[in-house]
């Protein structure tokens, strides 16, 4: 049974997307610690993120930098944490979470409810913004 990322890898689901390359994918968590919280996952349905094959891996931390530039980039944040934890979705994932101080990254802080809008006009900023890095 496909996971709930392969389905919207797939546009089985629809998501909030920032990017994607030919091995990755990038969208919005739905349930964000902050705005602007974004998945990067692989293409390649997996359980473990160490678990890729190297080619893969490295491709991926190498599009998780331009969307964690692109997020900097559109989103008032100190810096844009990392975060791999696997534990809701067995289909390896990468948060990157836009953080004012080190306690924002917290998944047991209360997560923001955000209307459609809202979360499409972010996507749109960040989705933007790393057209516009990865052009030059």
């Amino acid at each position: 049974m496909s996971s709930v990322f392969t389905k919207i890898i797939n546009g089985e689901i629809p998501c909030y997307k920032i990017a994607e390359t030919k091995n990755a994918h990038a969208f919005l968590d739905i349930r964000p610690l902050s705005k602007g919280h974004t998945l990067v996952v692989p293409k390649r349905e997996i359980d473990r993120l160490f678990d890729l094959p190297e080619k893969e891996f490295n491709s991926l931390w190498s599009f998780t930098q331009n969307v964690a530039k692109a997020i900097e980039g559109e989103i008032s944040c100190n810096r844009v944490g990392v975060a791999v934890l696997g534990f809701e979705v067995t289909h390896a994932h990468i948060h990157l979470v836009p953080l004012r101080t080190e306690g924002d990254l917290n998944f047991a802080l209360p997560k923001l409810q955000l209307d459609d809008s809202e979360m499409q006009s972010i996507a749109d900023r960040i989705a933007k913004k790393y057209a516009r890095l990865i052009s030059n």
